[in-house]
């Protein structure tokens, strides 16, 4: 089933945090990953609605289940499949590589539950951040250098589209277009059709009856756009599992998967 990560625990991918400290790590360097095994058996990133024009060129956008939904890329149809990666975590072609993605391993986060500041913190089990003798150093007389400043830049500008992202998941709610999403595929030399469920998605009939203040409101602020980015990215899932079907990764006795 397609749901959000537990907020209750570590975020999606991260195996540890540690606040980013210019006495503790006054030495350490970042080194760029040039492979991200974390993908490896992920088949559902979360995606912000900032990046529904450029991924959904690449992936199906869809909406996880629940009450509280957020928009999620897809890497595969099934559990623990991702055919966007090779079984090092290296991309397989060039696509779109969503924000989350590239935010690891550093994540704001709160230190204080009763406080509203995010602090910069790493996952120190990422590989890429510890006492190197190459990369980019992160701390110049006690102050973040250019790398820290740039990341810190990057890791706001996500939490503002996060943010965007909650406003447009209200707008999605508060016109009642979501519905349970349901994809058939059709699978050459097989005689029951693979169906995948466990997701939400824009319902179009409800969207094509929608009144007419309604209609100019959504186009208004931009969120027709994004829902036209989501339903045109459907059509990957045929795609997707194609690349599934050539890689050996459609499990042959379950027609019926839950995404």
């Amino acid at each position: 089933m397609a749901t959000a990560p537990a907020p209750a625990n570590l975020p999606l991918f991260y195996q540890d945090l540690v606040p980013l400290s210019s006495v503790d790590h006054a030495d350490f360097r970042a080194r760029p990953l040039d492979k991200a095994d974390f993908l490896v058996n992920q088949h559902a990133v979360p995606l912000t609605s900032d990046e529904f024009v450029s991924a959904c060129r690449f992936y199906p956008i869809v909406f996880s289940a629940g009450e509280n939904p957020v928009p999620l890329a897809l890497m595969g149809l099934n559990e623990g499949v991702n055919i966007f990666v090779d079984d090092e975590g290296k991309l397989i072609n060039p696509v779109y590589v969503p924000a989350y993605v590239r935010r690891y391993p550093f994540l704001l986060a709160k230190l204080q539950p009763n406080s509203e500041e995010l602090s910069l913190c790493f996952d120190p089990t990422s590989g890429a951040i510890g006492k190197f003798d190459e990369g980019d150093i992160l701390f110049e007389n006690g102050q973040p250098a250019e790398p820290v400043q740039a990341v810190l830049e990057f890791c706001k500008n996500f939490e503002e589209a996060g943010q965007r992202t909650g406003l447009f998941m209200e707008e999605l709610k508060k016109a009642d277009l979501l519905m349970d999403g349901e994809v058939s595929i059709q699978q050459e030399g097989n005689d029951k059709p693979f169906i995948y469920r466990g997701f939400q998605m824009v319902d179009e009939n409800k969207l094509r009856e929608l009144r007419g203040d309604v209609l100019r409101k959504l186009t208004q602020n931009g969120i027709l756009a994004l829902i036209f980015a989501h339903l045109f990215s459907l059509q990957i899932m045929r795609e997707v599992f194609a690349d599934q079907v050539k890689a050996g990764k459609v499990p042959e006795l379950l027609p019926i998967a839950a995404i």
